[in-house]
């Protein structure tokens, strides 16, 4: 399932000055969505679109490391049929995703309150 990386595959940045690892935060997605009068979850599927230029923008730069925060505990208190389709979308995302992520190297670790994620959903981030 996902693996996370060996701390030796990973190689220093190709450029001098480039960061080797960069964070992004994932915020915002529901204001996106509400501005284009659109459900909330909308936003969070576009968040999940924009992902893969990211990666891909990285890997160019020869960024190696992307940390992605998309979840926080604030977000548990959050409607319950918005946290439902949060974690749905995860669910979604690493199905329709993992297979082709490892495929082109590149090596996926959930950190956080795995206890808090259903029995389904921590079984696919084992």
């Amino acid at each position: 399932m996902l693996r996370p990386p060996a701390p030796a595959a990973i190689p220093e940045p190709s450029s001098p000055g480039l960061p080797r690892h960069i964070g992004i935060i994932m915020d915002g997605n529901g204001r996106w969505a509400r501005r284009r009068h659109l459900p909330r979850v909308a936003g969070h599927r576009a968040g999940v679109r924009a992902i893969r230029p990211v990666m891909q923008a990285c890997d160019r730069a020869g960024v190696h490391i992307l940390t992605l925060y998309a979840f926080s505990t604030e977000n548990w208190s959050r409607p319950r049929h918005e946290v439902t389709a949060l974690m749905q979308l995860f669910g979604e995302t690493i199905d329709s995703e993992v297979d082709e992520l490892h495929r082109e190297g590149v090596q996926i670790r959930v950190v956080g309150e795995r206890e808090r994620l259903s029995d389904r959903l921590r079984d696919k981030v084992a």
